[in-house]
């Protein structure tokens, strides 16, 4: 391979003509490595500041664990109560209907319980005097007393005390938790049971040939209406996941979303002129509107909905004025810049022809800027759509209000992942159609 030396003439003329690139001062080129030190120390300085060690070390987190599990499975939880020299089979939360009577509890004796944690060798054996937890077939005697329960000699590593309560983890089908006047069983299944229909419905446990059957026979379960439509509102009134009202507040957001980007793009369509510098020579009135635009999006959209909904009380009203408000704001801001950066040229053009001042806007400004106009509102409708869910959680309407109430319970993390899935269908389903829309106006293909 052919080397090519410059003579020191040629490298000097190099340096000269490329003096920036060649020559650069120190402070330039330390520059750089300064920014990364600076930015490095200041993420160490954060870690330390907001005790980031201690709150991973005191985080639970196998709550965070349980929350997730709950998202795709469900939980039977039965309590045996010591009662009065017996026990009492309770049911705290039943999805197995009314009399519920599953297979992995069986009744030993009068008294006498025995409950199975999938593995034979994983089981609970409950008598009103003694308790005895088998793990991997081994058996442990757990004492009990009026103090509370305690550990037996040598227990397993599934098995631990915690306030006089003995708990014994199976894993994900399952624990059981062990007290002087009880034991709370959690035993745990993969998807949602009673997603369809209710444990009171007709329909409840039956399999799709079973309810075709039925939805197409001429018998009626109920005379007031044909099978088929017994079986819609069945589902759509399930009394666990209410289908019906899920869905009517899912619609709530996506019109909160609409029509509040809608009326935002209307106002801040005709305000944009007024803003803008070359449009209204008026220093003024341009100061005064822009003035107005930082007011109006400078306040959080949460915070708008805060406002409105100690106004107006809860429901889609707040949460409409709150997206109005808000993108009236930052879309009369975009709007004046983009009018602020149009090709005179077409304006002039226009009116060199003799047309009114009305008309040279109509002509010679909005084809410049109406593409942009409508893609900006376009992005704000889709991104309102996951905005307004937000907005509901404070009082404000929709599936968001639905949403916080389900996880206010602790329990129900089931629909709260139901709900989230429904959102995501319809954040995925805007977000084409916005994409598409734009695509259209724009001229360019979507991404």
């Amino acid at each position: 391979m052919a080397t090519f030396a410059l003579t020191p003439t040629e490298a000097a003329e190099l340096r000269a003509r490329h003096a920036g690139v060649l020559d650069r001062p120190l402070a330039a080129r330390l520059l750089a490595p300064l920014v990364v030190v600076l930015t490095g120390a200041y993420l160490v300085f954060c870690f330390f500041f907001f005790n980031v060690p201690a709150i991973f070390a005191s985080a639970q987190w196998e709550r965070a664990g349980t929350y997730i599990a709950d998202w795709y499975s469900w939980e039977a939880t039965p309590r045996f109560r010591f009662k009065d020299g017996g026990i009492a089979l309770e049911w705290t939360r039943s999805l197995l209907g009314d009399n519920p009577d599953p297979d992995w509890i069986e009744k030993t004796g009068p008294h006498n319980f025995a409950v199975s944690f999938g593995d034979p060798g994983n089981h609970v054996e409950i008598s009103p005097s003694n308790v005895i937890a088998v793990v991997g077939g081994q058996r442990y005697r757990i004492p009990i007393s009026e103090a509370g329960a305690a550990l037996p000699e040598n227990p397993p590593a599934n098995m631990s005390l915690k306030a006089g309560r003995v708990t014994i983890d199976y894993g994900f089908v399952g624990l059981a938790e062990i007290r002087n006047t009880q034991v709370y069983v959690r035993h745990r299944y993969l998807g949602w049971p009673n997603f369809f229909f209710d444990t009171s419905s007709p329909f409840f446990d039956k399999d799709p040939g079973e309810l075709w059957a039925l939805a197409t026979s001429p018998e009626r379960i109920e005379a007031r209406m044909p099978n088929w439509q017994l079986i819609l509102v069945e589902f759509l009134y399930n009394s666990e996941w209410q289908h019906l009202d899920v869905f009517n507040k899912l619609l709530q957001t996506i019109v909160m979303a609409f029509v509040g980007t809608l009326f935002a793009a209307t106002l801040a369509f005709p305000l944009s002129f007024i803003a803008a510098r070359n449009i209204t020579p008026n220093p003024v009135g341009n100061w005064l509107m822009k003035r107005a635009f930082d007011l109006l999006r400078s306040v959080d959209m949460l915070i708008w909905a805060l406002f409105f909904v100690r106004g107006f009380g809860p429901g889609p009203i707040p949460g409409i004025a709150a997206i109005f408000f808000t993108d009236t704001g930052t879309l009369g801001k975009t709007n004046t810049e983009a009018l602020e950066n149009i090709d005179d040229r077409q304006r002039e053009g226009v009116r060199s022809v003799g047309a009114s001042p009305a008309n040279v806007q109509r002509y010679g400004v909005v084809p410049q800027v109406l593409p942009v106009f409508i893609s900006q509102a376009l992005y704000f409708w889709e991104s309102n759509t996951r905005s307004a869910t937000i907005i509901g959680a404070v009082g404000a309407g929709g599936i968001g209000l639905k949403l916080i109430e389900a996880m206010r319970t602790n329990q129900d993390w089931e629909n709260v992942a139901y709900m989230v899935i429904l959102i995501l269908v319809v954040v995925f389903i805007f977000d084409n159609l916005s994409n598409a829309l734009r695509s259209r106006l724009i001229g360019t293909a979507s991404r």
